[in-house]
């Protein structure tokens, strides 16, 4: 996967979150953002993941670009930010039909799932409830 980002800047109103930012992350590159709180690193999250539009500039992801495409790099690119939009009295096997429910992948449902919890190491986990998961 690779991303690139092109003098991106997004305000909130007259507050810049983010100024001219530029940087490229080339397929098999591993990276983080790192910063003090207010320094817009989930700001940039939520932009390249196309949750938010930035206010100029031009973001890539895989050469899809971010606004026109986000539906394609959503399937490609996952982000789960802190405060994550769980349902916390969901079930974790539950909660993941649902949420592959909203996309159609051509996938049987049971099958996807099983696919997923497999995939992701989540099988003891799967019949918990997600309010009582840790985030470790």
């Amino acid at each position: 996967m690779s991303i690139l980002v092109q003098n991106v800047t997004k305000l909130y109103g007259e507050q810049k979150a983010l100024d001219n930012i530029s940087f490229e992350v080339k397929t098999g590159e591993i990276v983080g953002f790192l910063g003090p709180n207010g320094a817009g690193k989930s700001t940039m999250m939520k932009i390249i993941t196309g949750f938010i539009p930035a206010s100029s500039g031009q973001v890539l992801v895989n050469s899809l670009e971010v606004g026109t495409n986000n539906l394609e790099i959503r399937k490609r690119i996952g982000y789960l930010p802190e405060n994550n939009p769980l349902y916390p009295e969901m079930y974790v096997r539950e909660y993941l039909g649902f949420v592959a429910s909203i996309y159609k992948t051509g996938i049987p449902g049971k099958k996807l799932i099983d696919n997923i919890i497999e995939v992701t190491g989540l099988a003891p986990e799967q019949k918990k409830k997600i309010g009582s998961l840790s985030k470790v």
